[in-house]
């Protein structure tokens, strides 16, 4: 199996040669990280002619090698592409899929140039614009309102979900998990027993988990969050479907409200956002409001912490609010 390294130029260089990846006389000279990621190994690589991204999903997550993750997630989230590259709307805000390397789980994909995420959004003092709240939220009526459902098992995407399962719906409100909040947040550890401690929460976690494990009928993205947001010159893109799954619809637009509680922006964007959103009438709104607030939790929570500016008493106010959502 061939490993993604950026100081491993000459066996890039050969890696897309030998695929014919590459044009005649294209050569490497240089491989570098375009930003910081979780789950996979991602560069940005520049040839004498152009450059683009490649990435390779393995057996763990790149982050954190302890935890294991299915290696064939990068297929996955080829499929994503391949799905909605007949929707006009979906295909202009996403990065163009070049080429698919099944066996290593290899994807080169359109470099989008010089960007940057909207995990800027989490330092508390940047709004998102109308603008792009409009825009993400036209994304989400877009895929899950128009593309039709396929039976391509790797849009199923079943073993990302699992262990998305364990971290958004089991961990966190695990007393004794291995992480310790007081190193994130002094004081967060005795405002989480509460939570953690608490049975009829965790029996409502249970029960959100079971319903997200459900096949649903519209497809996800499925970590719509700022992380997978990003501007570029050519505008807003999405980024990063790994997670994509065919499910409820409730899921994706609560993942983008929960985030827009983290990151402190204002009821009147929300508000927008909810409102744009074309629900049809099997769209539950508690229920939406509820995996909001699973995510909320898990953020402060969980191991996917997030580079939150806010205060303890913030995230005192996060967890009470997250509280509500969910018991509703």
């Amino acid at each position: 199996m061939f490993l993604l390294a950026a100081d491993n130029l000459i066996g890039l260089n050969n890696y897309l040669q030998n695929n014919s990846w590459l044009q005649r006389n294209e050569t490497v000279f240089s491989a570098t990280k375009p930003g910081e990621g979780n789950m996979n190994c991602v560069l940005r690589i520049k040839t004498n002619v152009t450059s683009y991204i490649i990435k390779q999903s393995r057996d763990y997550v790149e982050k954190y090698p302890q935890i294991s993750a299915p290696k064939e997630r990068a297929k996955s989230e080829a499929a994503f592409y391949n799905c909605i590259k007949q929707y006009p709307f979906l295909l202009e805000h996403t990065p163009g899929l070049l080429r698919v390397d099944g066996e290593n789980n290899i994807l080169l994909i359109q470099d989008l140039g010089t960007s940057n995420d909207y995990t800027f959004l989490y330092n508390g003092k940047q709004q998102l614009k109308e603008e792009d709240a409009h825009m993400l939220t036209s994304f989400l009526n877009e895929l899950h309102g128009n593309v039709i459902k396929n039976f391509d098992p790797l849009l199923k995407n079943d073993a990302m979900k699992q262990l998305n399962h364990e971290h958004i719906f089991v961990y966190p409100f695990m007393e004794n998990n291995g992480l310790d909040l007081n190193t994130i947040t002094e004081g967060l550890v005795e405002i989480s027993l509460q939570y953690k401690t608490d049975n009829a929460l965790k029996e409502k976690a249970k029960l959100l988990g079971e319903k997200y494990l459900e096949e649903g009928d519209h497809l996800l993205h499925g970590d719509y969050y700022p992380g997978s947001w990003l501007h570029t010159n050519e505008g807003l893109k999405i980024i990063d479907p790994e997670f994509c799954f065919y499910g409820c619809a409730e899921f994706d637009l609560a993942i983008m409200i929960a985030h827009c509680y983290l990151s402190e922006q204002p009821q009147h964007i929300i508000e927008l956002i909810i409102n744009s959103y074309k629900k049809n009438e099997e769209f539950n709104i508690t229920l939406m409001h509820q995996f909001a607030g699973i995510e909320i939790m898990r953020r402060l929570l969980g191991l996917a912490q997030l580079p939150l500016k806010c205060s303890l008493s913030v995230k005192k106010e996060l967890l009470q609010k997250s509280y509500e959502f969910i018991m509703q």
